[in-house]
């Protein structure tokens, strides 16, 4: 605390003081029934997060009305009716008594919503831009008074189920922001028209929710840069505009947001810098006497605490950090900061959220099971027998399977060949300047090693008869996949992903890269961010970056495409030759090439002696090549069986 003296000062919101300056930032879960009801994970959830030591802890939105037009989730919560108030005080209970504010989010997700019904409401007919949201519908006087009233009866269901605070939602494209925003709102009745004639209805909301609660505080979410300048958004003048009359509407606190879903720039990815956004909240600041608050992109707690030394901000919110570590205030307060499970900004747990799965962190496999026992996320019963484990590489899923066996009881030894740790996060943190980032739970996960007492041994070549020789019980096989041998003829060669990126191999200029998952596409952003390539890249199936995170694969694709990279979909290799590829697509056909880069894993195909241990199991890229969060969750459940 005295590290970081103002991030734990107290603070005020309305007539309520916090304990300190941290609020936990709603977000959607997907772990409600699909019927609206709170569910025992989402009670388990938010308590984690109120134990993790927040002075504020908001729930995810619930949406207000009964036909489901402001529901955007399959699993969203629900506040429409009083029958929903028992569950939604499960939540409420379990964040008072973990010594936080408890603060409910209303949210009628407007032009997001409607997710079980053939069309979304906005002020206007603006046409989709993306094409999992439903078809628009132009919302009716009637309906705008409806859904005022839905608000306001949702705001008297929160004080009843024994909230200290209420939070609105006008953000991102919701409903309250697409009468905001000049893009989406047309109307030439009082709710269209100038800046304040737009936030009429964002008015009248905190006026009606105010007088119904009485001192009860009240705060909203609102867009400080909606960055649609290219389809005719808000200016960021009129933006901060909406925020000074949201105080003169009565709000107790804003919070800062930026960028709709729909914006075609990068808000929230790792390409963006830490506390890149925060002066959109100091303009903000200047111009309201209430708390000002931000989540975007302040993910360790320098960042926030210089920016209220400053006068930018006064409460630090987070959201996908403390999904990834619900402890980060109570480590950070205890200088503990090495222990933090640190959050890649690699946007799983939203992506999910489109697919209407429950939310999901790369980094915590224990998100959403946090009260089974079995998982182990208040700690592990110590195994019934303590065994000798060797673990062969270490990179996340070695290390991951590593930690978790050691916090069950049992001594662990990890064989890494290289010098250095993280597998082929050694490669993936070179793609691009912001991917360093994925250093950080690598460094996370061999501290927590070294605390646990596992023995790394680094530069060490593991074998069969090294397990045998060290008596050990169990053999984890975590050395990675192997790239795709590839029939080759005359002088032909190839190249590998690691060939480039580790070794300093310089391609010539027209590049093959074989396969267009995310390894081939992360060699192909690294060669295009080193010089002018003429890069053609080659899939056996119809779709590029299958396994790629939508927040991510939009950038890569228009990074490509504007270096004129060429795409041959549907098209395998049957022999490398020298400067040709020989394809076998539906549309036969040979291409040059200077340089061919193999990028398609295989699993692991080694390994194979039974007798080397006891047990003997394969975990991450080994067992089958995919992706960071499954090689973390592979080495967990793997840990907690074991």
């Amino acid at each position: 605390m005295e590290q970081y003296p103002h991030i734990f000062s107290p603070g005020r919101i309305g007539h309520l003081q916090t304990k300190n300056r941290i609020k936990y930032a709603a977000t959607e879960t997907n772990f409600p029934f699909s019927d609206g009801f709170v569910s025992d994970r989402e009670v388990a959830y938010m308590e984690a997060q109120a134990k993790g030591g927040a002075g504020i802890v908001t729930t995810q939105g619930a949406y207000p009305d009964r036909k489901g037009e402001g529901k955007g989730f399959k699993g969203m919560m629900a506040i429409w009716d009083d029958r929903f108030i028992p569950g939604l005080a499960r939540i409420a209970g379990v964040i008072k008594e973990n010594g936080a504010l408890s603060c409910l989010q209303i949210l009628h997700c407007g032009r997001e919503g409607g997710v079980d019904l053939d069309y979304c409401l906005m002020p206007s007919v603006v046409s989709q831009k993306l094409s999992y949201f439903k078809p628009p519908r132009e919302i009716t006087k009637e309906e705008i008074k409806a859904s005022l009233k839905d608000h306001i009866e949702a705001a008297k269901r929160a004080r009843a189920a024994g909230f200290d605070m209420i939070e609105v939602s006008g953000i991102v494209g919701y409903l309250i922001s697409t009468f905001i925003s000049r893009y989406t709102n047309k109307r030439e009745d009082e709710y269209g028209g100038d800046i304040r004639k737009r936030c009429r209805l964002m008015v009248e909301v905190l006026q009606g929710i105010k007088a119904e609660v009485g001192n009860m505080p009240v705060g909203i979410r609102l867009c400080g840069h909606e960055l649609l300048d290219d389809r005719g958004g808000n200016t960021m003048e009129e933006s901060i505009e909406s925020f000074r009359i949201a105080e003169e509407a009565g709000a107790d606190y804003v919070s800062v947001t930026i960028g709709w879903h729909e914006s075609s720039q990068s808000v929230i990815t790792r390409d963006v810098p830490m506390g890149h956004w925060l002066p959109v909240a100091e303009a903000v600041k200047k111009n309201v006497n209430i708390p000002v608050m931000m989540a975007f992109r302040q993910f360790t707690p320098g960042i926030p605490e210089k920016a209220i030394t400053n006068n930018m901000i006064d409460f630090w919110e987070m959201c996908r950090p403390m999904i990834a570590d619900p402890e980060l205030p109570r480590k950070v307060a205890e200088r503990r900061e090495d222990e933090i499970i640190p959050c890649i900004a690699c946007n799983l747990c939203f992506s999910r959220l489109y697919f209407h799965q429950p939310v999901m962190c790369t980094v915590r496999p224990t998100v959403g099971h946090e009260r089974e026992p079995e998982w182990g996320y208040y700690g592990f019963q110590k195994a019934a027998r303590e065994k000798k484990v060797a673990i062969i590489g270490g990179g996340p899923s070695g290390l991951q399977c590593g930690v978790t066996a050691a916090k069950r009881g049992h001594k662990v030894v990890i064989f890494e060949k290289g010098e250095a740790l993280g597998g082929n996060i050694r490669l993936a943190y070179m793609v691009d300047e912001g991917a360093v980032e994925l250093l950080r739970p690598i460094r996370a996960l061999e501290t927590e090693c070294g605390k646990l007492g596992v023995t790394i041994r680094s530069g060490e070549e593991c074998t069969p008869e090294t397990i045998q020789r060290g008596s050990f019980d169990v053999a984890v096989i975590a050395t990675g996949g192997t790239v795709r041998q590839y029939p080759v003829i005359g002088k032909g060669s190839f190249l590998t992903p690691s060939d480039i990126m580790v070794k300093g191999h310089k391609p010539g200029e027209r590049v093959a890269i074989i396969g267009g998952s995310g390894v081939g596409l992360g060699v192909a952003i690294f060669l295009l961010r080193q010089g002018d390539y003429r890069i053609t890249i080659i899939e056996e199936s119809g779709k590029l970056g299958r396994d790629v995170n939508p927040f991510y694969l939009w950038q890569y694709i228009r990074l490509m495409k504007a270096k004129k990279t060429a795409f041959l979909m549907n098209t395998g290799v049957k022999e490398i030759g020298k400067g040709i590829l020989y394809l076998n697509g539906e549309k036969v056909r040979d291409i040059e090439a200077d340089s061919v880069i193999a990028a398609v894993m295989d699993a692991e195909k080694g390994w194979k002696d039974p007798s080397m241990a006891k047990e003997v199991y394969f975990a991450g890229d080994a067992k089958r090549p995919r992706r960071l969060n499954n090689a973390v969750h592979d080495g967990y459940r793997l840990g907690m069986v074991i």
